[in-house]
């Protein structure tokens, strides 16, 4: 019949992880307490660093998904180029683009910075201008309207959508007037003269990312040619069948289309954004696998103070034959059992808190009677949490990693020593 080798079952009783029959003595309760408390600093340390990570990785998840409601795949543009000719011309770039497999569809666009006017209130936006009938084929606006419709926006009119936020700041209200100055100016015999022109409000949108819905607005595009002309940049918005490939697909999109024009993906017009997120939480992780590094090290000091206090139990151990290598793996045995355990309970725990997080954060909101993220501070106003499979992986495998090497001197110490030395001063 086959036996575990009894290093297994000395090294879980020194982990306090034997059977419970009996009475223990007052030694052995005080190594099964130091035991518990490594593992108990293992497991708290990858909890939080699995909820932090899951928590940062949803932050970017729900930013980037939000943005792109709002914001184009890739873009392709004229710098330099007058609005109106390179708005005429998108018909032909759209057409262009599509002999490209990956591209879905596109619609023509004109951005550029405006301010708004109303009573007192003066405000800076950013003014995209579009065409209401293609443009749900390359964003998710029109699903996002609070008020009105997308498609009220009409050529000649001059009609304007405005981010929710930003209509309540302004107090402007539908079928309401608004004036829109343009950053360049005309020039007359009576000199220079602003360029301006008032809107009316035809309807509202709520994108859920506080920075668009305060400082965003749509017009048609030919109404945003007409007033903006060359301080504006025009060209074609398109959607891709993968976000992800885009920086690819933008790159393969460049031998199809003119010279004269521009490529741009969402990744390269926030890369800041996402370079920022990413850095944070690379050092996110280093600084918080510091709490598992500490476990670690309390783990490698409650060993050496098992190995002094069993020191009588190897001597006995070495005088019945055992080997300074199976001495060794006794209190291998017992430093793996802690972190794998530590680190399971830290998986587990850490994990069902991340998948909970949108349950327990408002929880804990409700019970003190705070916000944790301002929705004029932060891009969002609730806590995500994206829990990740590769990065679990990671930190549990970190986390063992830490705990073998925290055993490797204990286990060498206990290794060295002598019987007759440790029964002589016994």
């Amino acid at each position: 019949m086959f036996k575990l080798p009894y290093e297994l079952w000395i090294g879980a009783r020194y982990a306090g992880l034997s059977s419970l029959r009996g009475r223990k003595g007052r030694r052995d309760r005080f190594v099964s307490f130091v035991a518990a408390t490594s593992m108990a600093g293992i497991a708290l340390g990858v909890a939080a660093l699995i909820v932090v990570l899951s928590v940062m990785n949803g932050f970017q998840k729900d930013v980037r998904d939000r943005m792109l409601s709002v914001l184009p795949h890739i873009e392709i543009f004229a710098p330099g180029a007058d609005a109106e000719r390179t708005v005429s011309q998108a018909p032909e770039l759209i057409a262009a683009a599509k002999k490209s497999p990956a591209v879905l569809a596109g619609a023509p666009f004109v951005s550029a910075q405006g301010m708004l006017m109303r009573g007192q209130e003066l405000r800076g936006v950013q003014v995209r201008g579009i065409d209401p009938v293609t443009e749900k084929d390359v964003s998710q606006v029109g699903s996002q309207m609070v008020r009105g419709r997308l498609t009220d926006l009409k050529a000649g009119e001059f009609g304007i959508v405005l981010g929710q936020d930003l209509a309540d700041v302004l107090n402007v209200r539908i079928g309401q007037t608004i004036m829109m100055l343009a950053p360049s100016a005309n020039i007359s015999p009576a000199g220079f003269s602003p360029r301006m022109r008032q809107f009316t409000l035809v309807g509202t949108f709520r994108s859920g990312h506080y920075e668009y819905d305060s400082s965003l607005a749509f017009v048609d595009v030919t109404d945003a040619a007409k007033l903006f002309r060359d301080s504006a940049m025009a060209g074609v918005r398109l959607r891709v069948n993968d976000m992800y490939r885009a920086p690819e697909i933008a790159q393969s999109l460049v031998p199809l289309l003119p010279t004269t024009v521009a490529v741009a993906d969402w990744s390269r017009n926030n890369r800041t954004w996402f370079a920022a997120v990413q850095t944070e939480k690379r050092m996110m992780f280093l600084i918080l696998a510091l709490i598992v590094a500490v476990a670690a090290f309390n783990l490698l000091s409650s060993l050496v103070m098992a190995v002094k206090d069993k020191q009588s139990d190897i001597a006995i151990l070495r005088s019945f034959g055992s080997t300074p290598g199976e001495i060794a793996r006794i209190f291998l045995v017992q430093g793996a059992l802690i972190g794998v355990i530590g680190t399971l309970l830290g998986v587990v725990g850490g994990s069902a808190i991340a998948l909970n997080i949108d349950v327990i954060v408002p929880a804990i909101e409700r019970m003190i009677g705070a916000q944790f993220l301002p929705r004029e501070i932060y891009f969002i106003s609730t806590l995500p949490s994206d829990p990740r499979l590769s990065d679990i992986a990671s930190i549990g495998i970190t986390s063992l990693i830490m705990s073998l090497l925290a055993t490797l001197y204990p286990s060498w110490r206990a290794s060295r020593l002598q019987p007759a030395e440790v029964l002589r001063h016994d």
